[in-house]
């Protein structure tokens, strides 16, 4: 045992120097920790790598981070629960404001009434079909069509619309490719980018107008009601 302490010492200074701790020179080692200590003691204390700095900033924040999430989730929970069931009135409402917020809508310099969706996020795509088919816009009168990054895996995208929106792949349009900027650095890849959806409505002049005007009473009559909380 005694020869075989030089040989334990000289390894315990390589490690060290090496920027190991003295908790992990004597996992490796087998040693006591006192033995290491006094072994490297002469040896300056080594600077912590980014990869340790990392690890230590993480294990001192993951507490505050799983409180934090917790805590979101508890807020959200709540949330939903506030908006209960959902009448048609309430759906009429939500879907005018979610058009005239998402949706395609006329310029004076460019005079387009036609009722045109387009949008990245399932659940605001099905909200929005659900608004359709409330108005009676019967299923026949809609088109899809995929727009997608040309990098992207299409084929999966054009799937996933297809079965979101409950029509056959082929009964989607000619998908829209969107060219890759190289010098762009962009954060929407991997398996949970999709691309957009785009919805149109055939023969949808008289639903435009009806949703400009629906939009416009809204407001006016919110424009009301704070008039007459003002006197």
């Amino acid at each position: 045992m005694v020869q075989a302490k030089p040989e334990m010492r000289d390894r315990a200074r390589e490690l060290r120097r090496a920027g190991k701790t003295y908790d992990e020179i004597v996992a490796e080692l087998g040693v006591a920790k006192s033995s290491v200590s006094l072994w490297v003691r002469d040896l300056p204390k080594p600077r912590k790598t980014v990869k340790q700095m990392r690890e230590m900033s993480e294990a001192r924040w993951a507490p505050y981070r799983e409180a934090r999430d917790a805590k979101r989730e508890e807020v959200k929970r709540a949330a939903t629960a506030e908006i209960g069931a959902m009448t048609d009135r309430d759906l009429f409402i939500a879907g005018v404001a979610l058009y005239w917020a998402e949706g395609t809508k006329s310029k004076p310099h460019r005079p387009s009434e036609r009722a045109t969706f387009i949008n990245s996020d399932p659940d605001v795509i099905y909200l929005y079909l659900r608004w359709l088919a409330l108005l009676g816009v019967k299923p026949e009168r809609l088109r899809f069509h995929v727009m997608v990054h040309e990098n992207a895996n299409v084929a999966a995208v054009e799937q996933f619309w297809a079965d979101l929106v409950g029509v056959d792949i082929t009964g989607l349009g000619k998908t829209t490719l969107k060219k890759h900027n190289p010098k762009t650095v962009r954060k929407n890849v991997g398996e949970h980018y999709r691309g957009c959806l785009i919805v149109r409505v055939l023969d949808s002049a008289d639903l435009y107008r009806r949703i400009e005007g629906w939009w416009y009473g809204i407001v006016s009559s919110a424009r009301a009601t704070d008039h007459h909380n003002r006197t």
